[in-house]
């Protein structure tokens, strides 16, 4: 999502690296890999002019500071030029993208909230994304389809109040001004506390648009205008949101498709230049993929910090504390089967992106170009849910019972080579004995006591993520990537003889019987 933006501030730390005070000369060079990278990201000139200039002033002011840091043993961080060059961008970037606003104001009855922007940015799923939130703080929101200009964008919102199980108002030939002054006049009859009117957009501002969202305003009196902007359009994004603050004085901006191969601009921008906050950023098309902008976690994104909290917000809505220790006690005594691991990737599927994901685990981002693209392309987990969708009940609870004859089975049913599904059982064999030996190696003792891992993020992992990975990312992968799942960005393995498949069948039975005698006992 940031690449583009965290590679140039990277680069100056590295050119700082070994540095023992920062100069005017040296500060100029880190500077400039950053002005490369930000402008690259399409964030505003005179944004990225405006952060240089006061990065630099700050530096340079404190030289003395950094020059007579005292350095530290016994195995603590030492604070060193370019640590501190990277806290002061840090700061500044929290400074361009801040404060915190993610209100949404309700305190009328009923509360409107309007939706503006350009066609294609993401208003109608976004409004309900709001909804379902509205719906969590115990609010009766109600969709009203403004958008009579765009195919199946009625259709569309009505989809959405289906999921959500509320009403959508919407009456076939009426203008979207006469629609939205009845919703609000309909709500005062009602229980209904929230109306979202979803409006019509263009593929550039034109004045019969414009027109018409100031007449809704002018008749509705809106407590709440968020601009939906679509992070991937860069400068684009923050003049049309100049022109629709002048004309509406939105609320502030919702930033949609972060999780897609944006570069990262708007987000920078957008704030400095009308001055109006960003609520909340879309990552995903779930009606779960949006959360409050915390201008920290996405600073610490941009400068490879990861972004914990947000992590573990996003976590916890798919999730419960209950059900994530029972998951971790079965992978660490190494005692899970396919339907355990189905279950791991279906929750992370619904967190957004692999590679937004990844981006957020702390010290991910510097490993992020050593991982083929593949290892973290989506489609991929697709697959694998394919081939354990292909299994029996019984072999998914009780994978050593799998043998040639049920493999070849398995690679028809989801259209893979028998080769893949060797590879992939393998791997998972392999991710299940190296989870086994962590736990009996004390980590599950530690884990349960709160020293690593998860439950307990931040001191490992998930389980063991930073120190390991998801079960050993970065030291293997997922299950072990680097190596491929199923086959991830390395060649194939060379086919077993004859009999080694029977060596390996004779391994499988015997731990499927060592497992029965377990179990009567």
């Amino acid at each position: 999502m940031l690449e583009t933006i965290s590679k140039g501030f990277n680069r100056a730390k590295l050119r700082l690296q070994g540095k023992t005070v920062l100069s005017e000369e040296n500060i100029k060079l880190a500077l400039k890999d950053v002005r490369q990278s930000l402008i690259s990201a399409d964030v505003n000139l005179h944004v990225t002019k405006g952060f240089l200039n006061r990065v630099k002033d700050r530096a340079l002011g404190e030289v003395v500071k950094v020059k007579h840091k005292s350095k530290k043993t016994g195995g603590k961080m030492q604070a060193t030029p370019a640590d501190h060059f990277i806290k002061i961008c840090h700061d500044e970037l929290v400074a361009i993208m801040g404060p915190v606003d993610g209100s949404i104001n309700l305190d009328e009855d009923p509360a409107i909230i309007m939706m503006v922007g350009l066609q294609g940015s993401g208003k109608t799923t976004t409004s309900g994304k709001i909804a379902k939130k509205l719906l969590e703080q115990g609010k009766k929101p109600m969709l009203v389809a403004a958008d009579i200009y765009r195919p199946a964008a009625i259709d569309q919102l009505q989809v959405l109040g289906q999921r959500l199980d509320i009403p959508v108002l919407t009456i076939q030939g009426m203008d979207p001004v006469t629609l939205c002054t009845l919703a609000v006049d309909h709500a005062k009859s009602s229980d209904v506390d929230v109306l979202i009117f979803d409006t019509a957009g263009r593929l550039t501002i034109d004045n019969k648009l414009m027109q018409e969202l100031l007449d809704i305003k002018a008749k509705t009196n809106p407590h709440n205008i968020f601009f939906v902007c679509d992070a991937m359009i860069g400068q684009d994004a923050v003049q049309t949101a100049k022109a629709f603050d002048e004309l509406l004085s939105f609320s502030g901006f919702i930033l949609t498709k972060l999780d897609g191969d944006a570069r990262g601009g708007a987000a920078l921008s957008i704030k400095e230049v009308t001055g109006k906050p960003i609520k909340f950023l879309g990552m995903g098309e779930d009606l779960d993929a949006l959360e409050e902008f915390r201008p920290q976690g996405l600073a610490d994104r941009i400068l490879g910090f990861g972004d914990v909290v947000g992590l573990m917000n996003d976590f916890e809505k798919v999730t419960t504390h209950e059900d994530a220790e029972k998951d971790a006690m079965k992978m660490l005594q190494g005692d899970f089967g396919f339907d355990d691991f189905l279950r791991q990737m279906q929750m992370i599927q619904k967190m957004g992106s692999l590679r937004s994901l990844m981006e957020r685990i702390p010290g991910m981002s510097n490993m992020m170009a050593n991982i083929p693209k593949e290892a973290l392309d989506d489609r991929e987990l697709t697959k694998v849910k394919a081939i354990i969708q292909s299994m029996t009940k019984q072999e998914r609870k009780n994978p050593d019972i799998l043998e040639t004859s049920r493999l070849k089975r398995i690679a028809k049913g989801c259209g893979r080579s028998l080769e893949d599904i060797e590879a992939f059982y393998d791997r998972f064999l392999q991710a299940r004995a190296m989870m086994g030996q962590l736990g009996q190696s004390g980590m599950l003792a530690n884990m349960m006591k709160g020293k690593g891992g998860f439950p307990n993020m931040g001191g490992g992992g998930f389980p063991n993520m930073g120190g390991g990975g998801f079960p050993n990312m970065g030291g293997g992968g997922f299950p072990n990537m680097g190596g491929g799942f199923p086959n991830m960005g390395q060649p194939k393995k060379p086919k077993r003889t004859p009999q080694e498949k029977a060596k390996r069948l004779a391994e499988s039975r015997k731990r499927l019987k060592l497992k029965k005698k377990k179990k009567k006992r």
